[in-house]
């Protein structure tokens, strides 16, 4: 199984912390938001891992290959970070990932193993990690329908309607991942460069099936803001980031 990073952006409202350093690189307890993730993939022995890169992207892939040497890194650059978000990141990826099963990641989610885990063992070819909770306009947002399948995805969901937050990591099948790079195309032709991948995903999922496992009982989060940051800071206190 492959994995996907998507660690371009430059993330203004994590700004002063942000000015030197992309996201990912920003110390969580004893390590970096990306190495938490790398450290959890290797567990699963999942070495393939793709990084869209853009901001401080020297600084990100030094860091990577002198702390990951074991690892099989395959680095694409979104020159246009300032300007595009995650559906155009993972657009660049379809050469090397089309078809293939892998592991999706936003880089700046924090999650114990545990989650990982939970994900490659489900027994769903296509699964979103979510956190079932009232949410607000900023939180990626999914609707469920029957029996944990998913039918529909975004931040501009009624809230009223959402079961819980989607947080940013999922597993997805080799016929998943054909229909989504066709409709991360789509996306992009239309004009979505600025446009979240969950607004690739959104559209197909009536015809193909995305499910989700319940990951309430688990310490993590997003980084957006400066309290989320505080957040996972204690988050990752738990004895779950020791194992």
């Amino acid at each position: 199984m492959k994995a996907v990073i998507l660690a371009a952006g430059v993330s203004r409202r994590l700004y002063p912390v942000t000015y030197d350093i992309p996201k990912c690189l920003i110390k969580v307890g004893e390590k970096s938001i990306i190495d938490h993730q790398l450290d959890s993939l290797k567990q699963s022995e999942i070495n393939n891992v793709t990084i869209v890169v853009g901001y401080h992207r020297e600084t990100l892939i030094d860091h990577l290959e002198t702390n990951y040497p074991s690892m099989d890194f395959n680095f694409i650059i979104n020159h246009h970070y300032f300007e595009t978000n995650t559906a155009y990141s993972l657009q660049l990826c379809d050469r090397v990932i089309r078809g293939n099963r892998f592991i999706l990641l936003n880089a700046d989610v924090l999650y114990p193993h545990e989650l990982l885990n939970r994900l490659i063992n489900s027994s769903y070819n296509s699964v979103l990690a979510v956190d079932p909770k009232a949410c607000g306009k900023e939180e990626v947002k999914v609707i469920e329908g029957d029996n944990q399948r998913l039918v529909a995805i975004g931040k501009d969901l009624i809230e009223d309607n959402c079961l819980g937050e989607f947080i940013g990591v999922a597993k997805l099948s080799n016929d998943f991942s054909n229909t989504f790079f066709d409709s991360l195309d789509k996306l992009i032709k239309a004009g979505g460069k600025s446009d979240y991948f969950e607004a690739a995903m959104h559209p197909i999922l009536a015809d193909h099936a995305v499910y989700y496992e319940n990951v309430s009982d688990l310490p993590c989060i997003e980084i957006d803001f400066i309290e989320d940051l505080e957040n996972a800071r204690d988050l990752v206190k738990s004895d779950l980031f020791k194992k």
